[in-house]
């Protein structure tokens, strides 16, 4: 019975109906729940694309997830506090004990990580490297230079590398001088630095990762996603489930999450 009432919980059941469906008190359905077991879908291990990110809950915990999208399963997630290439090297390796073979991934480009797959086609998340440039410009950037900076960004998902690459190239070309003025600090005169910081750092952003934005058209035959979307759309049914019961401890939060990404 445990395992039912646990099951009815995760199907956005509250505490409240399950005790009048019982007949018991709010604090013996919980009891049943803290005692439940999260189970998980077996699946045959095989050579699979993985996409990989970490999803936070207020920032004060998070849960990294390896996913295979040709399956809708989740191969491996854990409780973290920090987003580290430790805990993707640790993803990686807890998924190969299970047997798996990684023949492609899809990563959010954090530095570092990509290091840990050099033996496998890298994907860089179109949707994480649009997230960047705006981080740098916002949406709605002054320079007529970051305006062209952004509507070559706007544009990866209609172009191919070939014509990515002579965009953005004709675009340091054509700004490079302005991107090189400089600035004295007024509080130390003899030091100086670039005027338009922002605009290099997103030109630099676009550059170091234009070798993985085009992976997934290199290898047609391993229908590579170009973003994490897959894992962004759980993780957003995974919030809205953990919503609906409002008020829980974190123990019996982080276990529901847990459950959930075990399905």
């Amino acid at each position: 019975m445990i395992q039912i009432i646990w099951e009815k919980y995760n199907k956005r059941r509250t505490l409240k109906d399950l005790a009048q469906e019982y007949g018991r008190s709010i604090k013996w359905v919980r009891w049943q729940i803290n005692k439940a077991r999260t189970t998980s879908k077996k699946i045959n291990p095989e050579g699979l694309v993985i996409v990989a990110d970490v999803t936070f809950f207020k920032r004060a915990y998070g849960f990294i997830v390896f996913r295979a999208p040709k399956l809708k399963k989740n191969l491996y997630f854990k409780l973290v506090h920090y987003e580290t290439i430790l805990e993707y090297q640790l993803g990686k390796e807890a998924i190969e004990k299970q047997g798996f073979s990684i023949s492609a991934i899809v990563l959010d480009g954090r530095p570092g990580v990509r290091n840990l797959f050099t033996d496998v086609p890298v994907q860089m998340c179109h949707f994480h490297q649009k997230q960047i440039i705006q981080r740098y410009l916002t949406n709605n950037p002054k320079l007529e230079a970051g305006i062209e900076l952004k509507q070559i960004t706007n544009s990866l998902i209609l172009t191919n590398e070939d014509e990515f690459t002579r965009k953005l190239t004709n675009w340091h070309i054509k700004w490079n001088e302005f991107l090189k003025e400089r600035a004295q600090d007024i509080f130390q005169p003899r030091k100086w630095h670039y005027k338009h910081r922002r605009l290099r750092s997103a030109y630099r952003s676009l550059n170091t990762n234009l070798p993985y934005l085009f992976t997934y058209q290199k290898y047609p035959q391993l229908n590579i996603p170009n973003t994490t979307n897959s894992l962004d759309g759980s993780f957003s049914h995974l919030k809205e489930k953990v919503k609906i019961h409002r008020g829980l401890r974190e123990t019996i939060k982080k276990k529901i999450i847990e459950q959930i990404l075990g399905n």
